[in-house]
């Protein structure tokens, strides 16, 4: 069973998990009603740019289906839903190449490039939204990560899948439909396990390679087909570290748009200490609550915790909280 109590402090501090008015998906194979509401002057659409979603003073920057940014944006638009008595668009304009684009800042683990476009209004840019995730409200924040997730299922998802023709957006993004074959397309969600792995006093923590110096974070893996959330814990736990596991359990979790997965947080029992790392990790080490607290609070230098917004980090305030 759920313990609320931890699940709702696991979500404390976790970004993405807010929700706006309605989804309304009954409207998405309205296409007179679409084309009413794309012109819209009361609608408010959010640009996308490669991922990064257009931000001003820690909220997205909308602009209306008549702004000029829009003429390079893909058709057609992503529906989002209602919210206040309005309708809800992204669109993605991945078509416009800034000048002096850096793109080693782009394939960067945080990209701190930002993109402004020339029809901006003043102090609107692009920007990474792992970066921001914390600082938008959080239906705001709910919205780009649909917005991104969306962009990038379609990006990777432009031939049919059954019989490999090319595919069309239909349902106002909510599906590709592959005129050949007709074959339905739905986004997909990979689900991935993010766990809590503790024995008394301590916390098991791992680091990937390529991550920031000094950075650890909870150990996290793919569902496989077939496997209940409970396995996937175990069997991930033992792949990385060869420790064995008991007493899993939900917490919480978490739509993670990088790109597309729902993070289900968990929390199990280490029945022993002894790590034997796989070549998928860098280094797991036990840290106890003192050393996790001195990394949180900055009095331990040499280790970075898990990225403020992310289920993991979380969590992991949750167990030095007490509430794990």
């Amino acid at each position: 069973m759920r313990d609320d109590r931890s699940s709702h402090a696991a979500w404390q501090g976790a970004a993405f998990g807010g929700h706006w008015d309605s989804r309304a998906a009954q409207n998405r194979a309205e296409g007179a009603w679409m084309a009413r509401a794309m012109a819209d002057p009361t609608t408010l659409v959010l640009p996308m740019w490669r991922g990064k979603p257009h931000l001003a003073g820690g909220a997205l920057a909308l602009v209306a289906p008549g702004d000029a940014m829009l003429a390079q944006a893909e058709r057609p638009w992503l529906y989002l839903g209602q919210h206040g008595g309005r309708a809800y668009f992204a669109a993605d304009i991945s078509r416009w190449e800034p000048p002096a684009l850096d793109r080693a800042a782009l394939a960067m683990f945080t990209d701190q490039s930002v993109q402004i476009h020339p029809a901006a209004a003043s102090g609107a840019q692009f920007a990474e939204l792992r970066l921001h995730m914390t600082q938008l409200p959080p239906d705001q924040a709910a919205m780009a990560a649909t917005a991104r997730a969306g962009f990038n299922w379609h990006r990777t998802h432009r031939f049919c899948s059954s019989c490999g023709a090319p595919s069309d957006v239909a349902q106002a993004g909510g599906e590709r439909l592959c005129p050949a074959c007709g074959a339905r397309h739905f986004p997909r969600t990979d689900p991935v396990v993010i766990m809590l792995v503790v024995q008394g006093n301590s916390v098991l923590l791992g680091r990937s390679k390529g991550w920031p110096e000094g950075m650890y974070s909870a150990l996290a893996g793919f569902v496989e087909p077939g496997e209940t959330l409970e396995a996937a814990v175990a069997r991930e736990v033992f792949e990385e570290t060869g420790l064995d596991t008991r007493s899993v359990r939900y917490l919480a979790s978490q739509p993670w748009p990088f790109p597309n997965s729902l993070m289900l947080g968990c929390v199990a029992t280490a029945t022993s200490r002894a790590i034997t790392l796989d070549d998928e990790l860098e280094d797991a080490r036990w840290f106890t609550r003192e050393e996790v607290l001195a990394a949180w609070s900055g009095t331990d230098p040499t280790i970075t915790p898990a990225r403020p917004g992310a289920i993991a980090h979380a969590m992991i305030g949750a167990w030095l909280a007490g509430h794990v």
